[in-house]
């Protein structure tokens, strides 16, 4: 599949992107349009970059392709011709169609079984991940240990103590004491008799 093959399939004649015009472009309608490498034309190498559709092709080709307005592939589109330099060496051709997502497919598919792949600017780009870095092993030091304590004894619950009773000491006074000392100490006379002998039984008169 390349621009000489698309054209034998009712795509019109192709306009260079650096010199188009909004009066080239279809009205608002469905179409299926493709651009074209014109350094390619002609050779082994399809000569198709990007294969596309729109309800809205002034919209989309001058303020999206051209001016960098839309979504990702509008402004990569655009970065690839404005920035990379293809502007001056691309141009594009459409085919009307009231199924452009359909017709788009089928011209993808139909490119990727001829080519093995997609066209250059269809084609999704992988992001190389960069590798993680891995950070230099550190040994890890072990905890320190603490010492352990011994589990506090549980404390008995405190019970209300009861207000002790205050007994008064009696009161003794001297002269309490002074008649029991009197008491217990023997009289003099009482003592006395004691000590005189006493008359033996043979004197006693009979």
């Amino acid at each position: 599949m390349n621009s000489k093959t698309l054209m034998e399939q009712g795509f019109i004649e192709w306009f260079p992107v650096k010199t188009l015009a909004h009066s080239n472009l279809p009205s608002d309608q469905g179409i299926v349009l493709v651009i074209v490498d014109q350094e390619l034309s002609g050779k082994k190498e399809s000569d198709i970059l990007y294969i596309g559709r729109t309800k809205k092709p002034a919209k989309r080709i001058m303020g999206g392709y051209l001016g960098g307005y839309g979504g990702k592939n509008a402004q990569k589109i655009n970065q690839k011709l404005l920035d990379e330099g293809y502007i001056g060496r691309v141009a594009i051709s459409w085919v009307a169609t009231e199924k452009p997502r359909i017709t788009q497919k089928e011209l993808l598919a139909k490119y990727k079984g001829e080519h093995g792949n997609l066209p250059a600017w269809n084609a999704k780009k992988k992001v190389e991940e960069k590798p993680k870095e891995t950070p230099p092993y550190r040994r890890k030091q072990a905890p320190a240990l603490k010492a352990k304590t011994a589990p506090k004894a549980a404390e008995a619950p405190k019970t209300a103590e009861t207000p002790k009773s205050r007994s008064k000491p009696r009161a003794t006074s001297r002269k309490a004491a002074a008649p029991e000392a009197a008491g217990t100490e023997p009289k003099k006379e009482e003592k006395a008799e004691a000590e005189k002998p006493r008359p033996s039984e043979s004197s006693m008169p009979t």
